[in-house]
């Protein structure tokens, strides 16, 4: 954000020079099998090259592009990129080719290993290479277990290579907020003791292999997570852009840590060709966004006035304490500020 800025009520739209838009699937183009209003107008009026970046490992990424055509977007497997295609290309480094490997999760993951050349198995007793982990909802604890036994500490065997699609502790479907990756790596991580590589976003591996796909870091990063999609494209050097129609929400953004602030802050897609409201710092040391200010007084978060939209108070009461480079655990913030208006 341009805090110096004093001559502009607007910045260029988030998408203005950019040459590749880089967009998460669950909770911005889409929640469970619809697309969310607006999404699918606001990516086919865009003039730039389109990817989907997702690090939901349950379905391939022919799957993925028939769902999206399906939704009114123009979009091929190759415009897809997931994160059992990250996880594999970081298993080709670890083991040889053609290994055996046990798989926890679904379709996503057993395509990526079978296009690399890998063998797959469900079974432990196989005495695999090494175990990939991803999210499917068909997920159970006979799974669990057997990725518990093959990375189970033996006397005179190394450790077994143990990767994992993505961290995301949830996943937003149509009924809400449901268990995601994380949780289920989690529960492997309780059994074994230790944790495994990961793969997907936050990681830039994803983000390298979209660079070297599409031919350019000129991106902009449009998601629903901090933790994920902004963490991750902070990470690999490119602008971010949070929808408040998935995952994290008002509260979280006030509280994002310096690794996880993005760039711009909207309500859904339905924003990301108009001018962004440029964010000033005045002489009084509040943000202004819009018509709404915030200002730090030490650990004290004052609104000197709501403004002309709940969005622009959020922004600038981001802005503020953002600045202030102080923990938010230390501060005092009113509601109003952080009020969620977009569920």
């Amino acid at each position: 954000m341009a805090f110096w800025k004093k001559d502009a009520a607007f910045d260029p739209a988030p998408i203005a020079g950019r040459d590749l838009l880089l967009a998460d699937l669950d909770g911005v183009v889409y929640r469970g099998p619809g697309a969310i209003p607006g999404a699918i107008e606001q990516l086919n009026r865009a003039e730039i090259r389109l990817a989907y970046v997702t690090n939901n490992a349950s379905r391939t990424d022919r799957a993925v592009a028939e769902h999206l055509r399906g939704l009114g977007l123009r979009a091929e497997p190759g415009d897809v990129v997931t994160s059992p295609q990250a996880a594999v290309a970081l298993l080709a480094e670890t083991v040889p080719a053609g290994s055996l490997v046990l798989v926890v999760g679904g379709e996503g993951l057993v395509d990526e290993l079978g296009k690399a050349g890998f063998a797959v198995t469900r079974s432990a007793d196989d005495q695999p290479a090494a175990v990939v982990q991803g999210f499917d909802p068909t997920v159970g604890w006979e799974q669990l277990a057997e990725a518990s036994f093959a990375l189970a500490d033996v006397p005179g065997r190394p450790q077994l290579p143990w990767i994992a699609t993505n961290t995301d502790w949830t996943i937003p479907v149509a009924r809400g907020l449901a268990p995601g990756n994380g949780t289920l790596v989690s529960a492997v991580h309780t059994a074994v003791q230790r944790l495994p590589i990961f793969a997907g976003k936050p990681e830039t591996a994803i983000f390298e292999a979209a660079f070297d796909r599409f031919g350019t870091r000129n991106a902009l990063m449009v998601g629903d997570r901090l933790d994920t999609d902004m963490k991750g494209a902070r990470a690999a050097g490119i602008p971010s852009l949070h929808v408040l129609t998935g995952v994290d929400r008002p509260k979280q953004l006030v509280a994002a840590s310096s690794d996880m602030q993005p760039n711009y802050i909207v309500a859904s897609l339905a924003e990301l060709h108009e001018p962004y409201p440029a964010t000033e710092q005045l002489k009084d040391g509040s943000m202004r966004v819009g018509t709404a200010r915030v200002r730090m007084d030490g650990h004290i978060a004052s609104v000197v006035a709501e403004g002309d939209s709940p969005l622009n108070l959020l922004r600038a009461g981001c802005a503020a304490i953002w600045a202030s480079g102080l923990a938010i655990y230390g501060l005092q913030i009113p509601e109003i500020i952080f009020e969620d208006h977009w569920r």
